[in-house]
């Protein structure tokens, strides 16, 4: 199963794109689109949306793993990053991708086993699954790849509940 994992944003989105069979895990691709604020909104929106979309045609995942947002004091940031978050998930609907959320507590959990992991704590289990020589360099795309992780820890234990 392919897996893509999104950190989502508007300034930054994180993403991750990790291949998961018989519990292992194989790294396809991570990293950000950024987007600068010199562009108008509706511009860095698209952008997100039409890089997206590449990853997607390239990997081609049959599900997306997408982080809920987690803000509690600027309401005018918090509000621009859902819309961003917005744009990832109808993009991912577009392409017939299955989307799953998770928060935070629980990527944190699935990855680590704490839900009140640092972050630290969660990059360095991220490059210890993915057998990698050293933590993903940008935050926003390790957080994406914890993402991705956790849908895969999770979505193993949903199938085994299941009994498929």
């Amino acid at each position: 199963m392919i897996v893509l994992g999104i950190d989502p944003g508007f300034a930054i989105t994180g993403f991750g794109v990790i291949r998961y069979e018989g519990n292992s895990f194989k790294l396809l691709d991570y990293g950000t689109i950024s987007t600068t604020p010199d562009i108008a909104f509706d511009i860095r929106l698209l952008t997100i949306s039409q890089q997206l979309e590449r990853i997607i045609d390239t990997y081609k995942p049959k599900q997306a793993a997408v982080e809920e947002l987690f803000f509690n004091t600027n309401a005018k940031t918090a509000i621009k990053a859902a819309q961003g978050r917005g744009v990832s998930v109808v993009t991912c609907a577009m392409h017939g991708l299955e989307i799953f959320e998770y928060t935070p507590l629980q990527v944190k959990q699935a990855v680590v086993g704490y839900g009140r992991a640092t972050k630290q704590q969660v990059q360095q289990m991220v490059k210890t699954i993915l057998c990698l020589k050293e933590i993903p360099k940008q935050d926003d795309a390790a957080d994406a790849l914890a993402v991705a992780i956790c849908h895969s820890h999770s979505s193993q234990i949903m199938r085994r509940i299941k009994g498929e």
